[in-house]
């Protein structure tokens, strides 16, 4: 028992890193992935803005407004089908948006399931327009 010391709070022990310790600097390129003139660079940069709004509303009123958007756009029919298929479009354009910008990190499988969601909607809206469904 005397052979272990005790440390002081807040000390770790010999060996263990801690979160002071300073890791030595790299410079990183800015964007490494998209070159300077990529138009998806462009829509990155022009997405920021509303990002940082979005980021500063809470997440389950985003996800119950674009739900009822859904919902409306479903239930609607008869002569508000137009409106209806408003709605959906509404849906497919946030969706195809996020799918644009979070385009790079997804494996490919998630692509295309993402890619199904926004082209099934984006038909919904469609077969809604033309009062077919």
């Amino acid at each position: 028992m005397a052979d272990k010391k005790r440390q002081k709070k807040g000390q770790l022990p010999p060996g263990v890193k801690g979160p002071n310790r300073q890791q030595p600097q790299t410079p990183r390129p800015q964007n490494p992935r998209q070159p300077e003139g990529n138009p998806r660079g462009h829509v990155e940069r022009a997405s920021f803005p509303l990002l940082t709004r979005l980021l500063a509303v809470p997440r389950w009123l985003l996800v119950v407004l674009i739900a009822s958007c859904l919902l409306v756009g479903l239930s609607l029919t008869g002569p508000l089908a137009i409106l209806g298929s408003l709605f959906l479009l509404i849906v497919a354009t946030f969706l195809g948006w996020l799918l644009l910008l979070s385009w790079p990190v997804l494996t490919p499988g998630r692509r295309i399931i993402r890619l199904v969601v926004v082209l099934a909607v984006t038909g919904l809206a469609v077969l809604k327009a033309l009062g077919r469904f």
